[in-house]
Parts: C-alpha cells; sequence; structure tokens
C-alpha cells in the first residue's frame, strides 16, 4: 500500500470536527509528554522510532483496524519511515507532512464576526501552539493583533480579500513566541503599535500605544479603544473593538488568567493583574465577546474551532476571575505557575530586537505548547 501524506490543515479539520484519529507519536517519550497534538477524539501511542528500527511487528496488536492511522514526528523524516514499513505490514497509514515543526507553524483563519458598517473580524488559530490572532478590516483597510511570525499567511490572506494592512498591533512584548507584527509592518509600511513600557528595551522604532489610544480601521466608525491591562507584562493592553469585541492579549483567557512571571516579577505585578482583571474589565460590558491571545485546553475552541465567549460567561464560570481574597488570589498566581516556555529569555530578546535568530533557530525556539496561564 501506498503511504499517504496527512497535511496540518487536514489534521487541523478532524480537530475541529471531532473527528477520530490515532496518532503513532514517534518521537521521544519526553517530548511526547510536554507537547503533542490534541484533539478530542484522538488516541495515542508513544513508541520512539529507534525502537522501531528492527522492525514493528510489536506494535501491530496496538493500532486499530477501524481509525485512520497517523504517524507523527519532529520533522518528518522518521514517520515517513515507519509508516512505510507499517505499509509493508499490511496497514493504510498516513504521515504528518512536515512533522511537528509543521503543526507548530499552522494558522487556521475563521471568522469571528462582524462589525459594523459591513467591517469584519478574523481570528487567526494556532492550533498547535495555542497563539490567536486577529485581523481587524473595514473599508479596505486591515489591523493585526497580535501576529505570529508566520506573516506571509497574513499578507496573503489580507492580499486575497482585497484590503490593505494599515495597522499592526502587540498587545505586548511576547515571551511564548516571536511577534511578526513588526516585520508586516515593515512589508506593508504599515503603523506598527507598542506599549511604551513593555517597549524601554527595544531596538527599533514604533508608535506608543497608550491607554485611551483610538484607531481607526478605514474610513468608518470602526474604532480600536486601547485599555491599559497591566499584569501579565507591565505594559499589557486590550482592545475593545466596535464597542462589541474584547481582546484580552494575554490577561485573560477562556479557562485561565495571565501568568505575571514572564519578566521575573511575579510578586511586583500580581496586583496589576489583579485590578486589571477585578476592576477594569467589572468596568466593561459583561455583553463584550473576550477574544484572547491564547488558548490552553483544545476543549475551549467553539464548534467552529475558533476561541471566545463573553465577558459575563467568564465571570460566573473562569475560576481566576472569581476569587475574594486578596491573598488567595496571590498565592494562586505565584504558586500554580506551570513551567517557563522554551527559550522565553531569547524570545523576549529577539521581540525586544536585541538578537535577530536565523528562520530554523527561531522554529526551534518555539517548540512546544504555549505557557502564558496561571494553571
Amino acid at each position: 500500500m501506498a503511504v499517504k501524506e496527512m497535511t496540518s490543515r487536514e489534521v487541523t479539520q478532524k480537530v475541529i470536527n471531532k473527528e477520530e484519529l490515532f496518532i503513532l507519536d514517534v518521537r521521544n517519550q519526553s517530548d511526547f509528554n510536554d507537547w503533542k497534538i490534541e484533539g478530542l477524539n484522538f488516541n495515542y501511542l508513544n513508541k520512539p522510532y529507534f525502537e522501531l528500527l528492527d522492525g514493528v511487528e510489536g506494535i501491530l496488536n496496538k493500532l486499530p483496524s477501524d481509525k485512520d492511522i497517523l504517524v507523527v514526528c519532529a520533522k518528518e523524516g522518521s514517520s515517513i519511515m515507519i509508516a512505510e514499513m507499517l505499509s509493508e505490514e499490511g496497514l493504510e497509514v498516513s504521515y504528518l507532512k512536515g512533522g511537528m515543526k509543521a503543526w507548530s507553524e499552522h494558522l487556521e483563519p475563521i471568522k469571528v464576526g462582524n462589525l459594523k458598517d459591513g467591517g469584519e473580524i478574523y481570528q487567526f488559530v494556532r492550533i498547535g501552539k495555542g497563539c490567536l490572532s486577529y485581523m481587524v478590516v473595514s473599508n479596505d483597510e486591515a489591523a493585526i493583533i497580535d501576529a505570529t511570525r508566520m506573516t506571509d499567511i497574513y499578507t496573503k490572506f489580507a492580499e486575497n480579500i482585497g484590503v490593505t494592512i494599515t495597522h499592526v498591533f502587540d498587545t505586548h512584548l511576547h515571551a511564548d513566541h516571536i511577534s511578526g507584527g513588526r516585520t508586516i509592518a515593515e512589508k506593508t509600511n504599515a503603523t506598527y503599535w507598542l506599549p511604551p513600557k513593555d517597549a524601554t528595551e527595544v531596538t527599533y522604532e514604533y508608535q506608543s500605544l497608550e491607554a485611551g489610544t483610538d484607531v481607526t480601521i478605514g474610513n468608518t466608525t470602526i474604532n480600536i479603544h486601547a485599555l491599559y491591562s497591566p499584569g501579565h507584562t507591565i505594559g499589557s493592553t486590550s482592545f475593545v473593538v466596535d464597542e462589541k469585541f474584547l481582546l484580552s492579549g494575554d490577561i485573560l483567557f477562556i479557562d485561565s488568567i495571565g501568568r505575571p512571571d514572564l519578566a521575573g516579577k511575579a510578586e511586583d505585578w500580581v496586583a496589576d493583574l489583579r485590578e486589571s482583571l477585578y476592576k477594569r474589565y467589572r468596568e466593561l460590558s459583561e455583553e463584550l465577546i473576550v477574544l484572547p491571545a491564547h488558548f490552553m485546553i483544545i476543549d475551549e475552541l467553539n464548534e467552529d474551532g475558533s476561541v471566545s465567549k463573553k465577558l459575563g460567561t467568564l465571570f460566573e464560570q473562569n475560576h481566576g476571575l472569581n476569587i475574594e481574597d486578596e491573598n488567595e488570589f496571590r498565592k494562586l498566581v505565584t504558586e500554580n505557575l506551570p513551567p517557563q516556555p522554551n527559550a522565553y529569555q531569547e524570545i523576549r530578546e529577539t521581540n525586544m530586537g536585541i538578537i535577530s535568530p536565523d528562520d530554523e533557530k527561531q522554529r526551534e525556539m518555539e517548540i512546544g505548547p504555549n505557557r502564558c496561564a496561571v494553571r
């Protein structure tokens, strides 16, 4: 039987549609335990490829006959080899094209809403890493928020729908992934916005994103209103778009809240985090639809694969928004932190413009799950 390839986009559709898939992951156990392809109806077998070099007979009884089987490795090569061995045994299997590197970089654009006067807002779901970025469109103009380093996806998408990118924003200085914001701004001659309190060490020019800043997209009344909301970083800024959507950056997620320690100042920033979530956000309309910069678990995806929920619903359901005692909140935030993101200091320095790693090094720096939330 011929070995078939399965693309990251095809796997993403299986995740969104809650289809069944059996994944044979041939990476080392530690890599598999740290980060894997997640789906609500996915099953797994982790067997390092070097244990299969003498033959796959030992795992044949562990593989299903009634489900699609996908072989996964880091870069593709090992999965092709193992898939071919399984094919020779009579199994119909696929391998993940590009491996986990491709999975980490796939972006799925999903329309999440209409704006006044005909505008639209799109969410770009980085399914393998949990990053969420946005494009706000109005009157042939677009703004990008929290772009990943895969910049061509945004520029080509804008070109395909016939809009010009005029503004690019980062809600904060990212520590878990490399921002593509500055690159997109340079490519398109757009204005690049960054909160100045996060930009004290950056080496490039930017437009200061201050609280109360309104940026109009197109020639309509669609506005992006900046809301200073420190806590994840000292400069973290949220956006209220069209009085309908709240782009919360890494302050508030669907199932958790942002961690305050990625610049080494957890104790200092806990109070800022609480004030942003418990005071500034409480003053907003509960009808706002929260669009965060990350998701943590696959359960947070909506039926269409997007990630969003009304602010009022999060006030009811998100545990991080319902801790009355300040000391208990401080304890939760400082004692329930997951491991730091891989290479987060290098990622911060890259986003400051201090270092300029090549593309392959940037891929390596980002490998693994996002870890921007309090557990």
